[in-house]
C-alpha cells in the first residue's frame, strides 16, 4: 500500500509540474504568437545581462512581479471569499487532469503502473462535476470585491458558462454512447482499434459534429476570445478588477491550464489520445502492426511507453496551439448573441447529435 501511495503521488506531481510549466509558457507562447501574427516583435525585454532566451525570461518576471506586488484588498469587500475565490477557480483546473490517461502502462521493476493519476470508472462524470465548480470562482470574485462592474463581470461568466455547460455534456455523451464506456482510459484504448483493417478509429471520425461543438462550447467555457465577454476590457474590466499580486496571478494562471485541459479532453475523446495507429499488443510483442497483415515491429515495452506519452504531449501541444490560433483571429461577440448562440443553436445542435448518434447506434 505504501509503494502505491508513494506512485500515486509521483504521477500526480508530474502531472502537477507539467500543468503549471506548460501553463507559464503558454503565457509566452500566446504573446510571441501574437506578434508574429501583427508582424512585431513580441517579448523580448526581460533578460539577465545579455541573455534574452527569446523573450522566455518574461514568464519568469511575471511570476517574480505577482509575487512581490502588494495584496490590496477593496474596502467593504468580502474578504474571506475575496481571498478564496481565486484558489475556487484554479483548483478545478489542476485536478480535473487527475483522470486524463496520458499513456497507457508502464512495467518497472515488475509492477505495472497505469499512467494516469487516477482511474475512475465514471471518469466522464468527474469531469462534469468538478469543472463545474469554476464557476464558483469568478461568480464569488465578482460578488466579494464590491465594486458593480466586477459583480457584472461575475453574472456574466456564470450564465455563460452554465449556459454552455449543457452543449459539452451532450456532445460528450455521444462518446459514452459510442464506446459505451465512461472510463477515459477505456475510450483510449478503444480509440486503438481499426475500422476495416487500416482506418483508426478515433472519435474526430465517429462524432465529427460532437467534435465541432465540443470545441466551440469549450471555448465558452474558458471565457476566451471571442467568448470573453465576462472580462471583456473595452465595456467592464471583468471579475478581477479589484485583484492584485498572486491573486491576479491566480486567474490569469487558470485561463492557461484550462486550455491545457480543453486540448487534454479533445485528444483523449476525439483524437485517439496516447494512442498511435498501427502500435498495438500482440500477445508478447508491443510493436507496430502494419495494417491488412503485412507484418510486426517488435519494440521493448518501456519504449512503447515512452511513445505512447511523446504522442500524448505531441496532441496536447497542437491542441494548444490551435487555441491560441483562435484568440488571435476571431473577434468579440456580442453579450445576446453569446447566449443566443448557447441556447438557441449550441444546446439543440447537441441535442440533435446525440439523438442520432442514439439511433444508429441501436440500429447498428
Amino acid at each position: 500500500m505504501f509503494v502505491d501511495f508513494i506512485i500515486v503521488l509521483a504521477k500526480a506531481g508530474l502531472v502537477l509540474f507539467a500543468l503549471l510549466n506548460l501553463a507559464g509558457l503558454l503565457t509566452w507562447a500566446e504573446r510571441k504568437q501574437s506578434a508574429v501574427m501583427q508582424d512585431r516583435v513580441g517579448p523580448n525585454r526581460a533578460n539577465i545581462g545579455k541573455l534574452t532566451l527569446a523573450g522566455l525570461l518574461h514568464p519568469v518576471a511575471d511570476g517574480i512581479k505577482m509575487i512581490t506586488k502588494e495584496d490590496f484588498i477593496p474596502e467593504g469587500a468580502n474578504r474571506t471569499l475575496h481571498t478564496l475565490a481565486p484558489a475556487a477557480a484554479l483548483f478545478p483546473a489542476l485536478v480535473v487532469f487527475a483522470v486524463i490517461p496520458f499513456g497507457d502502462t508502464l512495467l518497472l521493476f515488475g509492477r505495472e503502473i497505469q499512467l494516469q493519476v487516477a482511474q475512475l470508472n465514471v471518469g466522464i462524470v468527474y469531469i462534469f462535476a468538478v469543472s463545474s465548480l469554476a464557476v464558483y470562482g469568478t461568480m464569488l470574485a465578482g460578488w466579494a470585491s464590491n465594486n458593480n462592474y466586477s459583480l457584472l463581470g461575475g453574472l456574466r461568466a456564470s450564465s455563460q458558462m452554465i449556459s454552455y455547460e449543457l452543449s459539452i455534456g451532450l456532445s460528450i455523451l455521444g462518446i459514452v454512447l459510442i464506446y459505451e464506456t465512461a472510463m477515459l482510459d477505456e475510450i483510449v484504448r478503444q480509440q486503438g482499434e481499426l475500422l476495416w483493417g487500416f482506418i483508426p478509429k478515433w472519435g474526430i471520425l465517429l462524432q465529427p459534429f460532437a467534435f465541432i461543438l465540443f470545441l466551440g462550447a469549450a471555448l465558452a467555457e474558458n471565457k476566451r476570445v471571442p467568448f470573453d465577454m465576462p472580462e471583456g476590457e473595452s465595456e467592464i474590466i471583468g471579475y478581477f478588477v479589484e485583484y492584485s499580486s498572486m491573486k491576479f496571478g491566480m486567474f490569469f494562471l487558470a485561463e492557461f491550464v484550462e486550455i491545457i485541459i480543453v486540448s487534454g479532453l479533445v485528444t483523449t475523446l476525439f483524437f485517439g489520445g496516447w494512442q498511435v495507429p498501427y502500435l498495438h499488443a500482440t500477445g508478447d510483442v508491443i510493436g507496430f502492426v502494419w495494417p491488412f497483415g503485412l507484418g510486426v515491429l517488435s519494440l521493448p515495452q518501456w519504449l512503447v511507453a515512452l511513445i505512447q506519452v511523446g504522442a500524448f504531449s505531441i496532441k496536447v501541444l497542437i491542441g494548444c496551439w490551435i487555441l491560441l490560433v483562435i484568440r488571435w483571429t476571431l473577434p468579440r461577440f456580442r453579450y445576446d448573441q453569446i447566449m443566443h448562440l448557447g441556447w438557441k443553436v449550441w444546446f439543440e445542435l447537441a441535442l440533435i447529435n446525440l439523438l442520432i448518434t442514439a439511433v444508429v447506434v441501436l440500429c447498428w
